[in-house]
């Protein structure tokens, strides 16, 4: 699984103009999933995003996570992040995982997530979605698990 993490200010999806997920402060996460991943790829994920010490602490150094700010997840499947783009000029999207194991990953995901406290917000897997986020920083990281 591979996340594009951004430390957010506020962040929301919509889909067809009406918002589906909406956060406060915490991360936007951008997740694709490929071929290999499975359920122990999605709780070390999981995992990840909860202890990534990316928020600043009282010295302004990047040393809290989101389990210690009591921050919230919005969590967005982005089968694009796994988009070759080496040949030619329309990305190629063979890594990516087909849409069913797609979305059940992500649900594990989400609910590994929310297992270990995580106050978690979703897109629409498989819409169109538009996603607005207030970039904190800007903090933008791109994990691989």
């Amino acid at each position: 699984m591979k996340a594009l993490v951004q430390r957010a200010v506020e962040a929301r999806v919509r889909v067809d103009g009406r918002v589906v997920g909406e956060i406060g402060p915490g991360l936007c996460c951008l997740v694709g999933v490929t071929h290999d991943d499975d359920d122990a790829s999605a709780a070390k994920l999981a995992a990840k995003l909860w202890h990534l010490r990316i928020f600043a602490d009282g010295d302004g150094h990047m040393n809290r996570s989101v389990a210690d700010t009591s921050g919230q997840v919005l969590v967005v499947s982005q089968f694009t992040l796994y988009g070759d783009t080496r040949k030619g000029r329309r990305p190629s999207f063979i890594a990516a995982a087909a849409p069913d194991e797609a979305n059940r990953l992500i649900e594990v995901l989400v609910e590994e997530l929310r297992r270990l406290g995580a106050t978690v917000a979703t897109g629409s897997f498989g819409a169109n979605m538009a996603v607005e986020l207030t970039n904190d920083g800007p903090v933008t990281l791109m994990l691989e698990v």
